[in-house]
């Protein structure tokens, strides 16, 4: 299967590789990340969304010992993300949550990246990995493109089962393109940890201050802000056991073609 372009992140901004490029093996070092440190401050700086999951399992892409890129294997808000794919106990399979590799790495340096990441996790005694690939373009007020969309090319590189999508949503978004998440809100809904820098997000992009009852003040803040129709993201799996590979090998669908400049 050939590809046309694989996609880079530095500060934010994507960046595409041509294809043809091979990845120098003796050049690069696939090493587990301990504790958030590392990972969500590259994440943070480098990857289109600005956030971080809540992670399990963290890897480093090295390169003469500086950091080229991050995976990271998360848990997800729903646990029937994971279940609904690999039953039994959540905790038995992980989402890759965020990967992000540098704009100097070459075309093929996320298959690489992730086939070493995954040995990793299979050592871990995990069932598989769920993963999505968002298809959606997002832009910025100023109709700036901050990241075109795709359809999961590198995972079906990766050998993933292809499940279809996920359910379509209604997306609220900032000014600079980024999304103000279903979790986000949930944290304000409840008073749950975090609910304060969700409330400094939407505040900072234009509501007023929170005075009272903070469900009704957030259903005024997020009416301010842009909204878009999602169509659902691409979803795709890994099995690491054989039982649980011929279970998912029945579920594939064919893969969705990729496009360049829209979903």
């Amino acid at each position: 299967m050939q590809f046309d372009f694989s996609q880079r992140w530095r500060s934010r901004r994507a960046s595409f590789r041509p294809p043809g490029e091979v990845i120098d093996p003796r050049l690069y070092e696939v090493a587990p990340l301990v504790g958030d440190a590392a990972a969500k401050a590259f994440v943070l700086e480098h990857h289109y969304s600005g956030t971080y999951p809540a992670a399990r399992f963290r890897f480093g892409l090295f390169r003469a010992g500086v950091l080229q890129g991050v995976a990271v294997f998360s848990h997800p808000c729903n646990d029937a993300v994971l279940t609904s794919v690999f039953p039994g106990v959540a905790t038995d399979s992980v989402e890759l949550g965020r990967l992000v590799l540098l704009d100097q790495v070459p075309f093929n340096g996320e298959t690489w990246f992730i086939a070493r990441a995954f040995h990793h996790l299979r050592r871990e005694g995990l069932r598989g990995v769920v993963s999505f690939a968002d298809p959606l373009p997002r832009r910025a007020a100023d109709g700036t493109v901050t990241t075109p969309g795709h359809v999961g090319q590198i995972y079906q590189a990766q050998n993933g089962v292809y499940l279809g999508r996920s359910t379509p949503r209604t997306l609220h978004l900032f000014p600079d393109g980024s999304t103000f998440s279903a979790r986000a809100a949930q944290k304000i809904r409840r008073g749950e940890r975090g609910w304060r820098y969700a409330v400094e997000q939407l505040v900072s992009a234009g509501a007023p201050a929170p005075t009272g009852d903070l469900g009704s003040w957030l259903k005024t803040a997020i009416a301010a802000l842009a909204t878009v129709r999602h169509p659902g993201n691409h979803r795709y799996a890994w099995a690491f056991g054989r039982s649980e590979g011929r279970a998912l090998s029945t579920r594939h669908s064919p893969y969705p073609r990729a496009l360049l400049s829209s979903s």
